[in-house]
């Protein structure tokens, strides 16, 4: 889903960033400009991000997963996917490259060596393939808790890179990018909640024999 402030919204957070006058009358015409080097990075590597997570919640219809499970992989699925289309269309509008989703749901944890900006180092809170692989094997019960368990460790990663990203100089330049990232840690952060509480309220695992 599209996120846009309402036109006092975007006021303050001019105000509060400290844009000039000539980026605020391009940005009210709707006329894209050039992004920050920060702005691309996080767009880029947030769609990859969320396609490992639209991986995960699809297996829950063919794994065995309980119906409250089953209902926040739906939602997730829904949200992230919607989400994906909408940076898609951002990068689109910039003529910027699209990332390789791929990355994201059959490398897992890989270095992301081809990710512009982020040189080789493991995007935060990603699955390692064999992470990915124990996820998929599981069935009912230990689906569900393979499920929850991953995607807090993944939402915990999209909070890192909100993070980072509202750490780079130019953070606020760009008002979508800007309150996208908002957006994602408030959701996220309170999808974590959720999932811990799910978590906590399942049987103990049984014990190997």
């Amino acid at each position: 889903m599209e996120r846009i402030l309402p036109s006092a919204g975007i006021a303050a957070l001019w105000a509060f960033v400290g844009l000039g006058a000539g980026a605020a009358s391009a940005a009210a015409q709707g006329a894209p400009s050039q992004p920050a080097a920060p702005d691309v990075q996080f767009i880029s590597g947030m769609i990859v991000h969320h396609a490992q997570a639209v991986l995960m919640a699809g297996w829950a219809p063919t794994h065995g997963a309980s119906p409250a499970v089953r209902e926040l992989c739906e939602r997730i699925g829904i949200s992230q996917r919607d989400e994906i289309a909408t940076m898609e269309r951002w990068l689109n509008e910039r003529h910027l490259a699209l990332p390789d989703t791929a990355v994201g749901q059959s490398l897992g944890g890989a270095a992301m060596a081809g990710m512009p900006g982020m040189g080789p180092t493991m995007m935060p809170g990603m699955l390692s393939p064999a992470q990915l692989a124990q996820l998929d094997s599981a069935r009912g019960p230990a689906f569900d808790r393979a499920f929850l368990t991953g995607m807090i460790q993944h939402h915990q990663g999209a909070l890192t890179m909100v993070a980072q990203y509202m750490n780079a100089p130019s953070a606020g330049e760009d008002t979508f990018v800007f309150q996208f990232a908002s957006d994602v840690n408030g959701d996220q952060t309170a999808e974590i909640d959720r999932m811990r509480r799910m978590l906590a309220a399942m049987p103990p695992a049984p014990r190997s024999q």
